[in-house]
């Protein structure tokens, strides 16, 4: 069975508030809209490894925001037919910029996963704050799926 996406894809968002559990919450949403868009079980390896390229970078831009800006408000996810756009909106009007790496500090490594999985990312200001999003094409079998 493949799924079918309107045309302008399909959007799913959860308000959050706080900190406590809310990476393993923002995961669990995630793998559950992944299993319904059917990037769940994947097919492949190469599908598996995207599934788990997905949850890595939504845990990572989660937990910036947990970090840096008092935790994040909303984590959106938008499919089309050949992306998936994360998008996490936190408080901070500040962008995300890169810290100087030491290598017996730990931490720091955040954007450099999305720089290595995302296929673009990026910060826009929203309200008083900013949006992060991360971009990532779908597995090849999600998009033959769709298009045929």
């Amino acid at each position: 069975m493949s799924v079918v996406l309107p045309s302008q894809g399909q959007t799913r968002r959860l308000r959050l508030y706080g900190t406590e559990g809310v990476v393993g919450r923002c995961r669990d949403f995630s793998r559950e809209a992944l299993t319904d868009w059917q990037w769940i079980p994947a097919a492949d390896e190469e599908g598996q490894a995207v599934v788990e390229d997905v949850l890595l970078l939504v845990s990572e831009v989660v937990t910036n925001a947990c970090l840096h800006a008092h935790g994040p408000q909303e984590l959106t996810l938008h499919c089309s037919v050949d992306r998936l756009r994360i998008e996490v909106t936190d408080d901070s009007p500040l962008p995300p910029r890169p810290r100087p790496l030491a290598a017996a500090v730990p931490g720091g490594h955040g954007l450099i996963v999305l720089d290595r999985l995302a296929r673009s990312w990026g910060s826009v200001p929203r309200g008083r704050g900013k949006t992060v999003w991360v971009e990532v094409a779908a597995p090849l079998r999600v998009q033959g799926a769709r298009q045929g």
